[in-house]
C-alpha cells in the first residue's frame, strides 16, 4: 500500500470517518494566481463597555429585561429563539412527498465575559474555565428535561459568520429531535463500536498521536488536531483523550485543560493572519434522554473560513454545493502552519493584560 506522500501533490479524495462523506483535495491548485475578491479589513476598536449592546452588563435587552451587573459569564434565554418550548405537536404528510412536523426546543445565549471587546483567545484560561463551568451546568439543567433529546453548544465568531452582536458570546440550542449531523455521526460511531468495542475517535486519535502529522497541541486530557478529512482551510478538532459521552464527565482538572486547549487554538487562529479570526465552533456529544450511547466520544469542531489572509475567505460554491466539498491546501500543510504559531496573542505586545496564558 502506498503512503500518503504519493497523494500529497495529486488530486485525491479523503473519507470523513464521522459522517461517511468525502472531500476532494486538490493541492496542485495552490499554485494558481489569486484574482478574487479582497476586502478592506475593519479595525477592531470596540470599547470594553457599549451602552447600546444588549449583552453588556446592566443594559436592556430586546425584550426589555435588564442584564445584571455580571462579573463572569452570563446566560439567558434567547430573545429571538429559533426553537420554542411551547410548540404544539403537529405533523403533515401528503403521499410521502410533502412531509413536515413541528419541532420543540429552546435557545440560550451565553455572554463569555462582561467585557465587550474581549474574545475567547483574549481571556485567561481561568476565565474560559468559567465558561466551561457554565456550559456544564446548562447541559445538566437542560438534560434533566426528559423531552429534550439533543443539546448543541456552539459559537459563531465574527460578522462574516453571521454573528449579529459583536459582544463575544455563544449559544445553546436544545431540541426534541436529533439534528442531521448528529444522526450521521451517531450511525458511524455506533457501527464502529459494535465491531471493535471501542470508540471510533479513540482509535482515530491513537493513530493521529502515533503519526504526529496533524497534531497542533496536546495536554493530559485533550488533543487539538487538523482532521485528516478537514474541509475548511484551517479546520480543527479538539478530542478528549478519555472517550466520554458528554462534557458532564469532565472533572475539575479536565475542565481546566479544556479551557487551555480552547485558549491555545483560538489564539493560534488569531495569530495566523493577525486578526480576530472568524469561525463557527461547537461540541458534538451523545444524545440525551435516549438510553446509553457508549459509542459516542466527545469532540469539538472549529470551522473557520479564512484561506489566504484576513480578507480572503473560502466559500462553498459550484462543485461543492452540487457534488462534494473540495479544498486546496492539504490538512498536513494547515496543521504545520498552525503548530508553528505562538500561543502568545498577537495583541499582547500592546495589551499584555488581555491575553494571559495561565
Amino acid at each position: 500500500m502506498h503512503g500518503l506522500h504519493h497523494l500529497e501533490s495529486n488530486p485525491h479524495r479523503r473519507l470523513n470517518l464521522l459522517t461517511g462523506e468525502w472531500v476532494l483535495v486538490s493541492p496542485h491548485r495552490t499554485k494558481r494566481p489569486w484574482q478574487g475578491k479582497v476586502e478592506d479589513l475593519p479595525r477592531d476598536n470596540r470599547p470594553a463597555y457599549d451602552p447600546k449592546c444588549y449583552l453588556c452588563p446592566t443594559n436592556s435587552r430586546a425584550d426589555g429585561d435588564l442584564n445584571p451587573d455580571y462579573q463572569g459569564s452570563f446566560v439567558f434565554k434567547n430573545d429571538f429563539s429559533a426553537l420554542l418550548e411551547d410548540t404544539p405537536a403537529a405533523q403533515y404528510n401528503e403521499n410521502e412527498l410533502l412531509v413536515a412536523k413541528t419541532e420543540r426546543g429552546l435557545c440560550k445565549v451565553i455572554s463569555f465575559s462582561p467585557k465587550h471587546h474581549l474574545t475567547l483567545p483574549e481571556l485567561g484560561i481561568a476565565e474560559i474555565g468559567k465558561v466551561v463551568d457554565l456550559w456544564q451546568s446548562e447541559f445538566k439543567n437542560l438534560s434533566d428535561q426528559s423531552w429534550i433529546k439533543y443539546i448543541q453548544i456552539f459559537e459563531n465568531k465574527g460578522e462574516i459568520m453571521g454573528c449579529s452582536n459583536p459582544h463575544p458570546h455563544g449559544q445553546i440550542w436544545a431540541q426534541s429531535d436529533l439534528p442531521v449531523e448528529i444522526i450521521k455521526e451517531s450511525e458511524r460511531q455506533k457501527a464502529y463500536y459494535e465491531v471493535h468495542q471501542t470508540s471510533l475517535l479513540k482509535a482515530y486519535l491513537n493513530l493521529e498521536l502515533e503519526k504526529g502529522e496533524r497534531i497542533i497541541f496536546e495536554n493530559d486530557a485533550f488533543v487539538v488536531l487538523v482532521p485528516f478529512w478537514a474541509v475548511w482551510p484551517y479546520e480543527t478538532m479538539i478530542i478528549s483523550k478519555r472517550p466520554v459521552q458528554n462534557l458532564m464527565a469532565f472533572d475539575t482538572q479536565e475542565k481546566h485543560l479544556l479551557a487551555e486547549a480552547i485558549k491555545v487554538i483560538t489564539t493560534k487562529y488569531d495569530n495566523l493572519f493577525e486578526t480576530s479570526f472568524p469561525y463557527s465552533a461547537g461540541m458534538h456529544q451523545a444524545p440525551v434522554n435516549s438510553g446509553n450511547h457508549p459509542e459516542w466520544h466527545w469532540h469539538m469542531h472549529f470551522y473557520p473560513p479564512l484561506l489566504r489572509s484576513a480578507t480572503v475567505k473560502k466559500f462553498m460554491v459550484g462543485y461543492e454545493m452540487l457534488a462534494n466539498p473540495q479544498r486546496d491546501i492539504t490538512p498536513e500543510y494547515a496543521a504545520a502552519r498552525l503548530k508553528e504559531l505562538s500561543i502568545e496573542h498577537y495583541k499582547s505586545k500592546t495589551h499584555p493584560h488581555e491575553s494571559p496564558i495561565t
